[in-house]
């Protein structure tokens, strides 16, 4: 698969919304998981129905991304776009890396609870980032 770059979009609890209407008018395939889907530290309070991850996959070649953030982060409108980094290449670690050079790691690059190797930054211009390696699942 080697890796892509997409856009992910942080919505303040209507990221489903959000991805519904996206598809309505983009079309193609929205597949979405809450917080209690994943089984994340979150889910016990009040985001266990928030959306953790959405991809819309269209016909015409177009990913867009989604998630709410969690009642513990702030949400900063204008602030609410970052670039996914997604696949399963090895190179990505160095991209995280790389990218943290100067910046603020927010997540460190580590396992996640959905199984994945998962982090996120922001990098020295103010860019956020996140960075997700596939991990082939036994």
């Amino acid at each position: 698969m080697g890796s892509q770059l997409n856009p992910c979009i942080a919505f303040n609890g209507n990221a489903r919304q959000a991805m519904e209407f996206y598809q309505e008018v983009l079309g193609g395939k929205l597949a979405l998981g809450t917080y209690g889907d994943f089984g994340s530290p979150e889910a016990p309070n009040a985001d266990a129905d928030k959306v953790m991850h959405s991809v819309l996959s269209t016909s015409d070649g177009y990913t867009v991304m989604a998630w709410d953030v969690p009642e513990r982060v702030p949400f900063r409108p204008g602030n609410n776009v970052a670039l996914f980094l997604g696949g399963d290449d090895a190179k990505l670690r160095d991209y995280f890396e790389k990218l943290s050079a100067g910046g603020t790691v927010t997540l460190p690059l580590e396992r996640q609870s959905w199984g994945d190797e998962a982090g996120s930054l922001v990098d020295k211009f103010g860019i956020s980032w996140m960075v997700n390696i596939t991990q082939r699942h036994s």
